[in-house]
Parts: C-alpha cells; sequence; structure tokens
C-alpha cells in the first residue's frame, strides 16, 4: 500500500497548498470587526449561513495570531475564483493558516531576511493583478479590506506579503535541503507492490530546429541608443522601476519594475549573469545583448552572494525581409532533409540558431521534469497541436513561432520517438520513479519538521477549534 498513501499525502498536501495559495489575498483582518460566515456545508464545524458574530483571535502561533475572520474571508476568495468549497473543513483551513504560521515564525528565527525592495515588487505584482479584476479602481481594494485609505491598506499588505515571503522562503528551505540517492530511489521501487505500480500515460521525444531571423546593424543600433537614453534618464534623477513597467519586453519583470534576485545559480544565461555580478549598489550597466535581446541592469542591494537587480529589455524589430529570408532558409534545411540529403539530427547541429537543443540534434527537454518525454495529457497546448498530426519521421513544414517576449523565429519539427502508455518500468521510467520517491521523502521531512518544530514553539488554539481533527499536533496532545 504504499504507493496509494503516497498518492493520499501528495493529494492533500497540493490541496492545502492551494488553498494557501488562494487565502493570501485576505489572509488577515482587524481584530472586532463584525462579518458574515461564509454560505457553506460545513455542519462539524457548527457554521451557520449568515449568522453574526464578532471577529478575534482563534490562535496565536509563536509571534503570529489567526483570526476567525481569517478562514471566513479564505472561502470567500475560494469562491470568488469559481472554486467549491463544500469538501473544505474551517478545521482544514485552519490547520493550514497554522502551518503558514509556523513557517513565518521559524523562518525569523533562522534569520530568513525578506527584504523591503522584494516586498515592495510583490506588492506591484499583486496590486496590478487585483486592479485588473477591479476595473483599475485601487479604492474598490481598499473598500473590500476595510481599510480607510490607500496608505493604510499598503502598509497592511505588506505585513502579508512579508509574512507570505517568510513562509515560502521556510518551506523552501525545508524541501531544498532533501536529497534522494539512487539506492533511495531503489528501494522506493522495490516496496512497491506489483499490483499497485502507477501506469505512465503516452509519451513522445520531440526535436526542432530553430532559424531566427536576422536583424541589422541599424536595428541593432536604434535598440542600444533607447537605452543609453533610458540610462541617461535613470542618471539624472527618473525611476528606473518605472522606466521598467513602461518600456522593458521582458513580461516576467516588468510588472514589477524590472526586479530579479538572483546568485550566480540562478538558472539566467551567462551574459545576464556576467554583468549582474560585475556591478556594485547602485550601479548602471551599458547596454549588452544576450539572446533576448538588448538589456541594461541597475543593481539596488548585493547581499553576500545573493544580488537584487532591475533590469530593462528591449529586443529589435525584425523587418518583414528579415523573416522572408528566414523562411527561405528554413525551407531548405526542410528540403535536405526530406530528400535524404542529411539527417534531422545533424541538420539540427550544423543549422539550428538555437543553442539549447543544437548539441543534441533539437531534442526538446521537458522544462517539468527536465527529461526528454513529452506526456499527451500534459503536452503544452502550442507544442501538442504542433506535433499531434505528425507521422513518424515526418517533417513539419515552417513554422512562424512568436515567444512570450515578441521574439519571432521560423522552425520544423519532428517526433523522434513514441511511448505507449505503460507500466512503469525502473530502467525505462527511472526520472519518473525518482520524482516520486523525493517527494515522498520532501513530505516525510515536512512532517518531521512539524512535529519538532510545534514542541518548541508556543501554540495556542482557544474555543471550539480545539475540537479540530488536525493533521499535525497543535494541540499537543
Amino acid at each position: 500500500m504504499l504507493l496509494k498513501k503516497l498518492q493520499l499525502k501528495t493529494i492533500d498536501y497540493r490541496l492545502i497548498l492551494t488553498i494557501c495559495f488562494l487565502l493570501f489575498f485576505s489572509s488577515i483582518i482587524s481584530a472586532q470587526e463584525v462579518i458574515k460566515d461564509v454560505v457553506a456545508e460545513k455542519p462539524a464545524d457548527k457554521a451557520s449561513i449568515n449568522k453574526q458574530k464578532v471577529d478575534g483571535i482563534i490562535a496565536t502561533v509563536g509571534d503570529y495570531i489567526v483570526l476567525d475572520s481569517d478562514i471566513d474571508k479564505g472561502y470567500l476568495e475560494i469562491t470568488s475564483q469559481g472554486g467549491s468549497v463544500k469538501d473544505i473543513t474551517r478545521c482544514q483551513m485552519l490547520g493550514k493558516l497554522l502551518e503558514d504560521k509556523l513557517y513565518a515564525h521559524q523562518a525569523i528565527q533562522d534569520s530568513i531576511i525578506v527584504s523591503d525592495a522584494e516586498v515592495k515588487s510583490m506588492m506591484d505584482e499583486r496590486l496590478t493583478y487585483m486592479m485588473r479584476q477591479t476595473g483599475g479602481d485601487i479604492n474598490k481594494i481598499v473598500e473590500f479590506y476595510k481599510k480607510s485609505s490607500v496608505e493604510e491598506f499598503k502598509t497592511y499588505f505588506a505585513d502579508i506579503l512579508k509574512e507570505q515571503k517568510l513562509s515560502s522562503e521556510m518551506q523552501k528551505k525545508i524541501v531544498d535541503a532533501v536529497e534522494i540517492t539512487p539506492e533511495e530511489v531503489r528501494n522506493f521501487f522495490k516496496k512497491i507492490p506489483k499490483d499497485e505500480l502507477p501506469t505512465f500515460g503516452a509519451e513522445m521525444e520531440v526535436a526542432q530546429i530553430v532559424v531566427e531571423p536576422k536583424v541589422s546593424k541599424e536595428d541593432k543600433q536604434k535598440v542600444i541608443d533607447r537605452l543609453n537614453s533610458i540610462r541617461k534618464d535613470v542618471l539624472e534623477g527618473s525611476s528606473f522601476a518605472t522606466k521598467a513597467v513602461l518600456y522593458s519586453q521582458d513580461p516576467g519583470s516588468s510588472p514589477n519594475g524590472g526586479y530579479y534576485k538572483m546568485t550566480r545559480k540562478t538558472p539566467f544565461v551567462k551574459e545576464f549573469k556576467d554583468v549582474a555580478f560585475s556591478l556594485g549598489e547602485g550601479e548602471i550597466s551599458e547596454p549588452f545583448e544576450t539572446q533576448y535581446g538588448y538589456h541594461i541592469i541597475m543593481v539596488d542591494k548585493i547581499k553576500g552572494q545573493e544580488v537584487e537587480l532591475r533590469h530593462i529589455l528591449i529586443s529589435p524589430t525584425v523587418s518583414e525581409t528579415a523573416l522572408k529570408e528566414a523562411k527561405e532558409r528554413i525551407t531548405n534545411i526542410r528540403n535536405k532533409i526530406v530528400n535524404k540529403e542529411i539527417s534531422f539530427a545533424d541538420a539540427a547541429r550544423n543549422d539550428s540558431d538555437q543553442k539549447e537543443t543544437r548539441a543534441n540534434g533539437g531534442t526538446l527537454v521537458n522544462p517539468n521534469t527536465q527529461d526528454t518525454r513529452f506526456e499527451l495529457t500534459k503536452m503544452d497546448a502550442a507544442l501538442y497541436s504542433q506535433v499531434s498530426n505528425l507521422k513518424d519521421d515526418e517533417v513539419s513544414q515552417p513554422i512562424l513561432d512568436t515567444d512570450d517576449k515578441g521574439k519571432k523565429t521560423y522552425k520544423l519539427i519532428t517526433v523522434t520517438n513514441r511511448i505507449d502508455e505503460h507500466v512503469a518500468d525502473y530502467a525505462k521510467d527511472y526520472t519518473k520513479i525518482k520524482e516520486l520517491a523525493l517527494k515522498e521523502k520532501q513530505i516525510n521531512a515536512i512532517a518531521k519538521w512539524f512535529d519538532t518544530k510545534i514542541k518548541d514553539t508556543y501554540i495556542k488554539i482557544i474555543g471550539e477549534y480545539r475540537d479540530c481533527t488536525f493533521t499535525n499536533n497543535w494541540l499537543k496532545k
């Protein structure tokens, strides 16, 4: 029954993490606030529909408190996102809130630091999202949280964000410390009864050849001049963060004023890291090029091996002539492959402009598993649409692809291997089995961490919630 136990634990853990995320927007409300209970079926929790009650503290974990309204607002947040709260009890909601508080409390004990710059970046991102939901009216958000002004709301919300970040950093610290050996993976697999071995869905391996349109020197110089102009404005007093929001073409950081936090191990391209770690605090780089376009970087803060920075990315415009030339080039490559003049893999090694796949004959790596296999039911929708109708060894027609940064390329795709649905095999499915084994070990590490920290931390639960049955020993019975 080992695997079934693992699956149940995993499902519960993910469910609670989902609840935690949804609770994020509304996790702390002022004490003594009069609120309405959420409409939900929770007979075991003695909650009645539309009953008025006075909000107050129901639990304390270290230096943190939990209010009764935290649970109610959690239900409201889930339902507002279209989720169902029918099977989520108040005790389960409280249990997850207690976990978050303990994570945050212990993060402080472990000297985990969340900077003001990180909080501000998170604030900008969350407010951008929330204002989209309210038609751009921040006053509606202030009213929802029952605050008297925008400044009061931001002060209050910053505390929530900091607590959430402390909690997530503590969780990450626990999980990242867990490693697994091949022997442990082997033992994990051996313990699974044959009739309970998992079944893995149909998969395929895919390769591609990418041709990038050539950008003229004139178009490159226009971008460099634009970045130099922005750099000059910032040196004269303009806000780098504001410029990033207005002009950066990096969707991952632009809404946050171009903010990133990184170490030398963070998976950024080499050219970017080389520049980032060559700068001092407050220094702004000259424009430099990566595969994504041209950047400038400003370093906000250096903390040991960690750098907090902001950057602006602008990519040169690709002309119609350049696109036409790229299509002609990739069409010629395809013709050579179809005519058996060269293999797809050799063509990828010789002619593909994509550095990440070129050396491997164009073979794609699944970003979710770091394996070369893509499970059909979990494959990116855009990629699936491009390969689903391809026969064995068939090469697609040239595909014009636009990435999330607006960069246009042409590519050819082929399916190099198909794997039918099958029962787990240790040799063939080692990567997936390792992932399951590691996940189980991480869950056990978290459970052990809670057992230890609950014993060492002041925890108090008040009133009817003492009758809850929790996964963790919050009542210290």
